[in-house]
């Protein structure tokens, strides 16, 4: 499930949520699995974006909710992979590349921020798998 040895990678919220689901299965274990690979290579990326997603989805969201302090724990345990702070100019560019590739203005900043810090890798299944932009190769764990 993991790409290529030593190459960044930046993991889009869905992905997280699968993993801190406890009503999800397979996507769940999936999910564990890329998870803990990246954690352990190190190879893991997310932004101040999926972070804040995370929080608020993990304790609003899941069909049974994390509580405020466990999701808290959790985006300062994810705070210490890469992290990707978008400004001004990272709003621009994902102005840009919503217009030239058709995707959500929130896809975009995502995009946006695993082109930043070099990633090869998008794992998220809000676009579509296979998919290159720029650089960046989209890919769906499930």
């Amino acid at each position: 499930m993991s790409a290529d040895k030593n190459q960044k990678q930046f993991v889009d919220t869905n992905i997280f949520l699968y993993a801190y689901d406890s009503a999800s299965t397979e996507k769940g274990s999936k999910a564990r699995q890329l998870i803990s690979a990246l954690w352990n290579s190190r190879q893991g990326v997310v932004s101040m974006q999926v972070l804040q997603e995370l929080y608020v989805n993990m304790t609003k969201k899941l069909l049974r909710p994390i509580s405020p302090e466990l999701a808290a724990q959790v985006v300062s345990d994810l705070g210490q992979w890469h992290l990707h702070r978008p400004g001004l100019k990272d709003l621009q560019r994902a102005i840009e590349l919503k217009k030239g590739n058709s995707i959500s203005f929130w896809d975009a900043m995502i995009v946006n921020s695993a082109q930043k810090t070099g990633c090869s890798v998008l794992w998220t299944e809000d676009l579509n798998s296979g998919q290159s932009i720029g650089d960046l190769v989209i890919r769906n764990p499930f």
